[in-house]
């Protein structure tokens, strides 16, 4: 596996850094490698957007029911 090696880190970055990695239960090289990991995570299809996008416009305005509400109704039959 390869390695990468980042000089120059102002303290106060690497104690933010140190700090993240605490509150998520990992070591700093852990919750670094979990930050590139997420960084270099494919963003997403902007076709896939846009298809969002049109549900959104054509769902607009109509009023939606609790689909719990439902659920719950549906068993009582």
């Amino acid at each position: 596996m390869s390695q990468v090696l980042i000089r120059d880190i102002d303290k106060k970055t690497l104690d933010s850094l140190k700090a993240r990695a605490a509150d998520n239960k990992r070591s700093l090289q852990a919750e670094l490698k979990q930050i590139l990991v997420d960084a270099a995570r494919p963003a997403i299809d902007p076709k896939l957007l846009a298809r969002i996008d049109r549900l959104r416009e054509s769902l607009k305005g109509r009023i939606h029911g609790n689909s719990v509400d439902l659920i719950r109704e549906d068993r009582h039959r």
